[in-house]
């Protein structure tokens, strides 16, 4: 009996052969999702969305920064920061205010939150100094000197987080202070220093740090200041709660802390 192939019988055996090759090929293929290593690249499964933060006035500067360096890290995710006193921003929260995240200047208002916010974690922290004009004309060189009648003090209102860290200084040195004005938060109180409206006002040293042209810093010692730590929270109400919790577990990663140290803000 003869064994060669017809023609039908050719074409039938070169069928089987090509699929057999194609098998092997196709699991080697390449996945566009995984690296050469067979992971998926950093950032590959984070969750796109619109966010909206919620964070404290004296985080203004930084988190610009922070969120342009989050969006190109994370591409199609957006960050839309509010930025307010932590006393403002409770208050939005408390009101249903439709946000993703919360960043606040003290834990205490955090902790208020408790019933609409997942599990707070503390992010940076943060000291006072005494913001005074440009070359200090009025030679304020430690807190008691703020008692000084003469002065324009400018302080935050006590229910401000930077404005009860600077009762609680002034009062445990028994200082008394007089202001002139109590702000909203601790950038109004900067701008009333940096306008010439007040010869001297308490705010962080990183909100100083923002306004070196117009505004000196004096330091506090250590033991008679205040440190101010700032939690990060999902707000339970977020839409987008894969999304935000990505971007609050971030703000402790090393490029975010990288970002938040130049800044001048401290490790928590």
């Amino acid at each position: 009996m003869s064994l060669a192939l017809t023609p039908v019988r050719r074409r039938a055996a070169a069928a089987v052969l090509t699929a057999a090759l194609l098998v092997p090929l196709a699991a080697c293929g390449n996945d566009d999702s995984k690296d050469d290593s067979g992971k998926k690249p950093a950032g590959a499964a984070a969750p796109k969305a619109d966010l909206t933060v919620l964070a404290a006035s004296s985080l203004t500067d930084v988190f610009k920064t922070a969120g342009a360096a989050y969006e190109k890290e994370h591409p199609g995710t957006k960050v839309d920061f509010s930025f307010a006193g932590s006393q403002e921003l409770a208050a939005q929260v408390k009101q249903g205010a439709p946000a993703d995240a919360l960043v606040t200047a003290d834990t205490k208002t955090m902790d208020g939150l408790a019933a609409d916010t997942g599990k707070p974690s503390v992010i940076a922290a943060n000291r006072l100094v005494i913001a005074v004009g440009e070359g200090n004309p009025e030679k304020i060189t430690e807190l008691k000197d703020l008692s000084d009648s003469k002065l324009k003090v400018v302080l935050a209102a006590s229910e401000v987080p930077v404005g009860r860290y600077g009762k609680q200084i002034l009062d445990d040195q028994k200082i008394d202070v007089k202001p002139v004005s109590q702000e909203p938060n601790v950038r109004a109180v900067l701008s009333k220093v940096e306008l010439g409206e007040a010869d001297a006002g308490l705010v962080y040293k990183t909100d100083a740090a923002t306004a070196t042209e117009k505004v000196d810093a004096v330091k506090i010692p250590d033991g008679e200041n205040a440190i101010a730590e700032y939690p990060a929270a999902t707000l339970k109400t977020s839409e987008h709660a894969e999304a935000a919790t990505a971007f609050v577990k971030w703000l402790s990663t090393p490029a975010a802390q990288k970002i938040l140290r130049s800044a001048g803000f401290e490790k928590p």
